[in-house]
């Protein structure tokens, strides 16, 4: 990480204009605004009302895509299939790092009163330069503020990052065989704070990297596509009890 601070500095101080026009992994790109809330009045037969609040950066808004295409949203159209009554509530912005989430996010979960809520983020970490060491804390820090607001640490699922050192726009940010490595090192820290204090870690990264692979791209040529979030959205629906 150090090596690549002098530079990812130049590159986007130099290129900055260019990249703020498709690229909003940056903290300083323009913040897209939340999704807001979505919600589903069919019977639920029963069931409890799925109060559904998504927290992270770009990856989670759906950044390059519809908003109607992002995994949250896709993930509540599977549960409502099922009758289920959801109510979503994505707050995820394009460029925020887990500083920004602690400042901004964190804020929804008490007065939205969650029955699950999803994390992801740690990209935009990296772009700024901040260590595994400063990544682990805040994450931490996200972690014990979501259990302090009043959700159960069962109810906490955190996400890793897709494995964007394999899009065409990850040369701008460095050498993409480090930023692969920082990557899953940054996913090893999120599964491993999550596991201590009792949330879950779903491990979607080997499906993400065999997306990235096959070039399953937005048309910024760096986000997940839409067909991307939407086999996130099925492996969740395996894997969750909502």
């Amino acid at each position: 990480m150090r090596s690549l601070r002098p530079l990812l500095l130049p590159v986007l101080l130099l290129f900055g204009g260019i990249l703020l026009l498709a690229l909003t992994l940056l903290g300083s790109s323009p913040r897209s605004a939340p999704t807001g809330v979505s919600e589903d009045a069919a019977p639920t037969g029963g069931l409890a009302e799925i109060r559904y609040l998504a927290l992270g950066d770009s990856f989670t808004a759906g950044t390059g895509n519809q908003p109607g295409d992002a995994f949250p949203s896709r993930l509540a159209e599977l549960w409502r299939a099922q009758g289920r009554r959801v109510t979503l509530k994505n707050v995820a912005v394009d460029g925020y790092t887990t500083e920004d989430v602690q400042a901004r996010e964190i804020p929804e979960v008490a007065p939205f009163r969650p029955t699950l809520v999803t994390l992801a983020a740690g990209a935009n970490d990296y772009v700024r330069g901040w260590s595994a060491d400063i990544y682990r804390s805040r994450v931490r820090e996200l972690l014990r503020a979501i259990i302090d607001a009043g959700v159960a640490p069962d109810r906490i699922v955190t996400l890793p990052q897709p494995d964007w050192s394999l899009s065409p726009a990850a040369a701008w940010f460095g050498d993409p065989r480090q930023i692969g490595a920082v990557i899953v090192a940054f996913n090893t820290i999120l599964s491993d704070e999550a596991r201590a204090a009792g949330a879950r870690y779903v491990d979607l990264y080997p499906l993400m990297h065999r997306q990235a692979e096959a070039q399953m791209l937005a048309g910024d040529g760096l986000h997940p596509s839409a067909r991307a979030h939407a086999e996130w959205a099925e492996a969740l629906y395996e894997q969750i009890e909502p």
